[in-house]
């Protein structure tokens, strides 16, 4: 790619633009369009890259990363499409805006991909998946999953899936830092200290995350493992599975897919 096109120069889009360095697209190859001068001196003098305004950027643009907010999507696109390079790869990341809909708001024949990342993108162990349009070609794919695997993990799955995915990884993080959030709470009503309650349940999530990231044993497994019959983990999972955890969590995912279709 001669030139990536970087729009939205936010958190996730600069954690977006250290992932190309890592893969190896040079700085000067990165454009940004970005409104806050402040913000793209900042990301200037941070990563070497480039700054241009939004109709030069995507007229000249082998690769165009699309990193605004859903809401934002229709405005951007009425922008752009008659100013970008028709041959440019479009990568969108706006959670529930479909293939179809970049398309027709483009009115142009460039390929599209659609991707969704996650927050812990930001500290390069995201997950993101990937769906690709018609007339994707193989080298742009390549380069797709290459530089988002410099954020973390990255899969392939079809675009009708994508409304799961954001259901899964796409919100996953806030489902963990709201039982984060939960266990700090239980754990000064038992009497600890602020401070002690947040470092014991933090370093506590993290172990059991690499342990399970590492062990090459499923969820499950490890979960009986520490589970000793009648002893303190079993009183407290007997009580997850009393108030319905698998329910909950069940119908919480539904509630985003739901609004991930809303969006689109």
């Amino acid at each position: 790619m001669k030139q990536v096109g970087v729009i939205g120069a936010g958190v996730m889009g600069e954690a977006l633009i250290a992932a190309l360095i890592s893969y190896g697209v040079s700085p000067q190859s990165i454009v940004i369009s970005e409104k806050r001068k402040d913000r793209a001196d900042e990301l200037i003098a941070r990563y070497g890259i480039r700054v241009a305004d939004l109709s030069a950027n995507v007229a000249k643009a082998d690769a165009l990363l699309l990193v605004v907010k859903p809401q934002d999507m229709t405005a951007v696109l009425e922008e752009i499409k008659g100013s970008i390079n028709t041959s440019a790869l479009v990568i969108t990341f706006a959670a529930g805006k479909k293939i179809a809909f970049i398309e027709a708001g483009l009115g142009t024949s460039n390929p599209v991909v659609r991707v969704m990342p996650n927050t812990p993108t930001m500290v390069g162990a995201g997950m993101a998946a990937v769906s690709l349009g018609l007339g994707v070609s193989a080298e742009q794919n390549a380069f797709v999953m290459g530089f988002l695997a410099a954020t973390g993990k990255v899969i392939q799955v079809s675009e009708d899936l994508q409304d799961a995915v954001t259901a899964t990884s796409g919100s996953g993080p806030a489902y963990f830092f709201r039982f984060v959030e939960a266990m700090v709470a239980g754990a000064k009503s038992l009497g600890l200290s602020d401070a002690d309650a947040t470092t014991l349940t933090v370093q506590t999530i993290v172990g059991a995350a690499k342990l399970l990231g590492e062990s090459g044993k499923s969820a499950t497994t490890l979960r009986e493992n520490v589970t000793s019959p009648n002893g303190t983990t079993a009183a407290a999972l007997a009580s997850f599975e009393s108030d319905q955890i698998g329910e909950i969590i069940a119908s919480a995912m539904k509630a985003a897919r739901d609004r991930s279709q809303e969006l689109a």
